[in-house]
């Protein structure tokens, strides 16, 4: 009895004790969606769940985690009530016609049928500010850039995801474009456009979308190529994009000095961030990338479910909505574990202890990736890439060198006007073969299977996943400090 109750009393490490809270907290935000709004919304649990937080990390005994389970609910249950009140004065207008103002969140996007895609947030209807964002289709020819002001009349549907309505087919009344507004989007549609100058369509949409994340002007045929080809996460703006850029800004400076590659990578990830826009995907990257990149300067090692775990307390915790049905943020975080996770196991149990070299590195992320991400797919789209795999193993290498000619082919367009297309061949010619490879592999007649997967069958997957996880890290005994993104 008294051993038992030495072992209760053992200090458990700090790190350990935040991922705990942190994964106690999204459970909390996730449950509160089906909570009564106001039921958690007191500043008291909060304040409660705080109290016990403090107590559990001060003490840091085995025997209080439960404790700090119950706390990190608390505080979770707490913020997304808050979140619940808040957009619960958007609900009252569902099925009226409204005119809405608001700010264009993210780029401007082109569906099947022509319409402009809107992300609206910063909403005020009838002179009135209300929480959310606003899904917004509308025909029109006007031209709308991230950041813009815009006023719109429709009929307002129920919402989706992170949304809390939808306007279909909505009536554009007018667009504001403050002065001097986003400069960084500024910045990138001007070196897009010099771009187009050395590049010829569609190749340079595909370049402005691996360097900077912007997809709008692809063609449609190209997009539905890329989706299912499983090729589309490196043309939106992701994480791989933001950990190739940050790699190469750290590694050009590093026998330099140890600060200066440190801070070039950091303003690297400011700047794409800032170029890209803040969307669900890029808070969480710029997160996970921030926070290794300061390991790898102080010489710290974060253990992956913490440096996950806290990139995801946080973005929930600012944004709810996130964690009830955000797509791209959910799929962020699983193709990130996948990566940081299943890809070091995999390589320690088929390889031992070599080094893994650039293509089998590329390849096993993308295995790893594919299946981390496997699950949500499916059960939001009921199919699922048969080529994905192969697909990035044939482009997924070729990435980082088609950014740099990208790059060097809007430079020589901005520099050299006359000699653009010849500066941009070399970036023509490895994007052709890229929308090659992504055309050729989404007409094969397997390149889709359609699967239906319902959402407990989407937990019992990811039950297996974590149980193979568990079982190689046993097996293998590799110690997953020693994965971090930026090196």
């Amino acid at each position: 009895m008294a051993m038992n109750w030495w072992v209760l009393r053992r200090r458990v490490h700090i790190s350990w004790l935040i991922c705990i809270l942190c994964l106690a907290l999204l459970i909390g935000i996730f449950l509160s969606r089906y909570a009564p709004p106001a039921l958690f919304a007191s500043v008291a649990w909060m304040l409660t769940g705080s109290l016990i937080v403090g107590l559990t990390l001060w003490h840091r005994n085995i025997f209080l985690i439960p404790l700090l389970v119950i706390a990190g609910m608390l505080i979770g249950l707490w913020r997304g009530s808050v979140q619940n009140v808040e957009l619960s004065g958007m609900r009252q207008y569902i099925g009226k016609v409204l005119t809405v103002k608001g700010n264009v969140r993210e780029d401007v996007d082109t569906d099947a049928s022509g319409s402009l895609v809107i992300r609206m947030d910063t909403l005020q209807i009838k002179g009135k500010s209300v929480a959310g964002s606003l899904w917004v289709s509308a025909k029109t020819d006007t031209d709308i850039k991230r950041s813009d002001h815009i006023t719109i009349t429709g009929k307002m549907g129920e919402g989706f995801g992170s949304f809390v309505g939808t306007v279909y087919q909505a009536r554009l009344l007018s667009v504001t474009r403050p002065q001097p507004g986003d400069v960084a989007r500024v910045v990138r549609d001007w070196f897009a456009d010099s771009v187009r100058r050395a590049i010829p369509s569609p190749q340079s949409s595909l370049g402005i979308g691996y360097l900077v994340g912007q997809k709008r002007a692809l063609p449609a045929d190209l997009v539905e190529a890329l989706q299912i080809a499983g090729l589309t996460h490196v043309v939106v703006a992701s994480g791989y994009n933001l950990t190739i850029l940050v790699r190469l800004a750290r590694r050009l400076f590093e026998k330099v000095s140890k600060y200066l590659s440190a801070l070039s990578a950091s303003v690297m990830i400011g700047g794409f961030i800032a170029v890209t826009g803040l969307s669900p995907s890029m808070s969480r990257a710029g997160l996970v990338a921030g926070l290794s990149l300061a390991a790898w300067y102080y010489g710290r090692r974060f253990h992956p479910l913490v440096l996950l775990s806290f990139a995801a307390a946080v973005t929930v915790t600012i944004n709810p909505s996130y964690i009830w049905g955000d797509l791209g943020w959910q799929l962020s975080f699983a193709s990130f574990a996948g990566v940081m996770i299943l890809t070091p196991l995999l390589q320690r149990f088929f390889f031992g202890q070599k080094k893994p070299g650039f293509l089998r590195q590329i390849l096993g992320e993308t295995i790893s990736a594919t299946i981390a991400t496997a699950p949500i797919l499916i059960s939001a789209f009921g199919q699922f890439s048969n080529v994905a795999v192969i697909a990035n193993l044939l482009v997924l290498p070729l990435v980082p060198l088609a950014m740099l000619l990208t790059f060097i082919a809007g430079v020589g367009a901005l520099l050299f006007p006359i000699l653009a297309t010849i500066v941009g061949l070399p970036a023509t010619w490895l994007l052709t073969y890229m929308t090659s490879v992504a055309q050729y592999l989404s007409h094969v007649s397997w390149a889709i299977t359609s699967v239906s997967l319902p959402s407990w069958a989407v937990g019992l997957c990811y039950l297996g996943l974590i149980s193979l996880c568990t079982l190689l890290w046993r097996v293998t005994r590799y110690d997953l400090k020693n994965t971090n993104i930026v090196e």
